[in-house]
C-alpha cells in the first residue's frame, strides 16, 4: 500500500525481479572423436602390453634359456601387430590422430623387422641380444607415449583422451598425402631395403661366390694354386640357370682334368620323389642342370649316399620333394604344417652341407697326388667352406671368371652370356 506521506520513499513491489542467468554449459558429444579415442588406447594398451610380455621372454631366455612366455608373446604379439595396422590405417582416414606420437607406433614392427636384416646377416650369432634391445625400445616408445596422452605416467581409461584429438574427421588432403607417401615413398623404400639385403646377404653368406647384379644372377668361378703347381678350381653350380651358362663352363673345363661331381646317391630308395627342378626352371624360363650342363674331362662322383643322413633329414628331403613334384596345394600345404622334427635346421646344416664338405675334402686330398688340376662344380652353398679349407692346405687365388647364370633382361639377350675374366 503506498505511504500517504510524500517525504517517505516508496516500499520496494513484492514481485520478484528478472534475472538473466546463462545456462549450464554441457560436453558435446562426438561419436568419431570419442571412437576413435578408444582404439587408440586399446592400441596403446595392447602394445604396451606386447612390449613387456616380449621383454620379459627374451630376458628369460638370455639370463635362463626358458621359453615360459613364448606363446604368450606370439598371441599378445599378432595382437599388437593387427591394432598398429588399423591405426596406421586410420590415421589416413583421419587427421584426428596425433601423427607424431602414434606413426612410430604403427610402423614400430615394420621398422623392428628391416632393423633385423642387416643384424641376421653380419650379427647371426647374437640375434637374441637384438632381440632384447628391440622388446626393450617397445616398452620404451610405449611409455613414452602413455606420458603424452596421460600427461604423466599415470594410468586412466581412457588411455588417450578424446580431447586431446584435434582436427576435422575426415579430409581428402589427409587422405590423398597418405595414399602418395604409401605408394611412392614408403612402398618403394621397402622394396629397395628388402632388394640390398638380398645382395647383401648373398654375397656375405657366399663369401662373393654368387651375387645379385643388374645383369642378373651371377656366381665366380675361382681357380686356385699350390706352389707345387697343384690347381684346384671350384665352380659354384645352380640347380637351375641359363643354357649358355651351363655350355659355357662346361667348354672352360680341360679335357685333361679331373671333375669332381655333385650328386647324393640313393642306394636304398630312401627318397620317395625324384629330385627334379622342374618346375623352377619352367617358371623361371631357364634349363635344369642336369639337362644342360655337360662337363668335359673325366667324371668321378665325390658325394655321399642318402643313408649317410639322419632320419630326420630324409624326411624333410621327402617332403620338400613332395612340394617341388606336386606344388603347393591344399594336401602338400597340410602336411607342410604338420611336419615336425626337433632341430631339423642344425640336423640339415649338418646333413647335407658340412657332412657332405668332409666327404668331398676327403675325396680331394685322396685324388690330388694323382692329378694336375682338379675342378669341383658344385652348388654354390659349399663354396666358402670348401675354399677356406684348400687355402689352409696352401692354395691361393690366381684366377677369377663371373657368369651370369640366370638373366634379369629380356629373353632376346639371353643367348649371349657374360664372363668377365679377373686374373
Amino acid at each position: 500500500m503506498p505511504s500517504d506521506n510524500p517525504d517517505v520513499p516508496p516500499l520496494p513491489s513484492s514481485e520478484p525481479s528478472q534475472v538473466s542467468v546463462p545456462p549450464p554449459i554441457l560436453p558435446t558429444s562426438d561419436p568419431l572423436r570419442n571412437g576413435v579415442a578408444i582404439v587408440l588406447s586399446l592400441g596403446l594398451g595392447i602394445f604396451l602390453a606386447d612390449a613387456v610380455v616380449s621383454l620379459a621372454d627374451d630376458s628369460f631366455i638370455l639370463l635362463f634359456g626358458l621359453h615360459v612366455l613364448t606363446l604368450l608373446r606370439e598371441i599378445t604379439c599378432s595382437l599388437a601387430l593387427a591394432v598398429t595396422i588399423v591405426i596406421y590405417l586410420l590415421m589416413g582416414l583421419t587427421p584426428l590422430i596425433p601423427k607424431r606420437v602414434f606413426l612410430p607406433l604403427s610402423l614400430f614392427a615394420l621398422v623392428g623387422l628391416l632393423a633385423t636384416v642387416p643384424a641376421a646377416i653380419y650379427c647371426y650369432d647374437r640375434m637374441q641380444q637384438i632381440s632384447w634391445v628391440i622388446s626393450l625400445s617397445q616398452v620404451l616408445l610405449g611409455l613414452f607415449i602413455l606420458h603424452r596422452m596421460q600427461g604423466g605416467f599415470r594410468l586412466r581409461w581412457p588411455l588417450v583422451a578424446a580431447h586431446r584429438l584435434a582436427g576435422r574427421g575426415f579430409s581428402w588432403r589427409n587422405l590423398s598425402g597418405f595414399l602418395l607417401a604409401n605408394i611412392f615413398g614408403l612402398l618403394p623404400a621397402i622394396l629397395i631395403y628388402f632388394v640390398l639385403g638380398a645382395v647383401l646377404a648373398l654375397d656375405h653368406f657366399s663369401d662373393g661366390f654368387v651375387a645379385l647384379r643388374p645383369a642378373g644372377l651371377t656366381v665366380q668361378v675361382r681357380k686356385y694354386i699350390r706352389p707345387d703347381g697343384k690347381t684346384i678350381q671350384l665352380v659354384p653350380m645352380s640347380h637351375v640357370g641359363e643354357t649358355p651358362f651351363y655350355q659355357s663352363l662346361a667348354r672352360s673345363f680341360p679335357t685333361n682334368a679331373l671333375v669332381l661331381m655333385e650328386g647324393v646317391t640313393d642306394e636304398q630308395n630312401l627318397i620317395t620323389n625324384q629330385v627334379a627342378y622342374e618346375r623352377m626352371a619352367a617358371a623361371l624360363g631357364v634349363a635344369e642342370q642336369q639337362e644342360a650342363f655337360e662337363p668335359r674331362g673325366e667324371l668321378v662322383l665325390a658325394d655321399v649316399d642318402v643313408s649317410d643322413f639322419t632320419p630326420g633329414t630324409i624326411a624333410g628331403l621327402n617332403l620338400i620333394m613332395l612340394v617341388h613334384a606336386q606344388g603347393l596345394n591344399a594336401g602338400t600345404l597340410m602336411k607342410l604344417l604338420q611336419f615336425s622334427q626337433p632341430h631339423l635346421e642344425e640336423q640339415f646344416f649338418e646333413d647335407l652341407l658340412r657332412k657332405r664338405n668332409r666327404h668331398l675334402l676327403n675325396e680331394i686330398e685322396a685324388r690330388l697326388p694323382a692329378a694336375e688340376h682338379l675342378i669341383v662344380p658344385w652348388g654354390a652353398a659349399h663354396m666358402p667352406e670348401l675354399a677356406r679349407e684348400i687355402q689352409k692346405a696352401g692354395f691361393q687365388v690366381v684366377e677369377t671368371r663371373d657368369y651370369v647364370a640366370i638373366e634379369f633382361r629380356s629373353k632376346a639377350r639371353k643367348n649371349k652370356p657374360a664372363a668377365n675374366t679377373n686374373p
